[in-house]
């Protein structure tokens, strides 16, 4: 059962870290362009982090809510590990259309 927490545990500081990168080139986009596209890709990013970083909080930082989600029942770690995957992957398609 501890496997799938710390599975989800690297993949939201995974998301934290894509997520930054992402933010700072839709920033860069948005200064110079001036886009409502490229805009809306950085609240989207901001918006993501301030999420995967409250979820790292909980996962990692404070101790009750990490005791907690690691001895909640096997089906719901893994039901939160595989959105948490699901979203590192997407997060992954747009690296990859990003850098295009």
């Amino acid at each position: 059962m501890e496997l799938w927490f710390t599975v989800t545990r690297v993949a939201t500081l995974v998301n934290l870290v894509v997520l930054g990168g992402l933010s700072y080139v839709w920033l860069r986009n948005y200064l110079r362009l001036r886009a409502t596209f490229a805009l809306g890709l950085l609240v989207f990013g901001g918006l993501l982090l301030v999420q995967n970083g409250f979820a790292t909080y909980i996962y990692l930082v404070d101790p009750s809510t990490s005791r907690w989600y690691a001895g909640i029942p096997e089906r719901y770690n893994i039901a939160i590990m595989v959105l948490t995957v699901l979203q590192t992957s997407a997060l992954a398609a747009l690296v990859r259309i990003t850098l295009e």
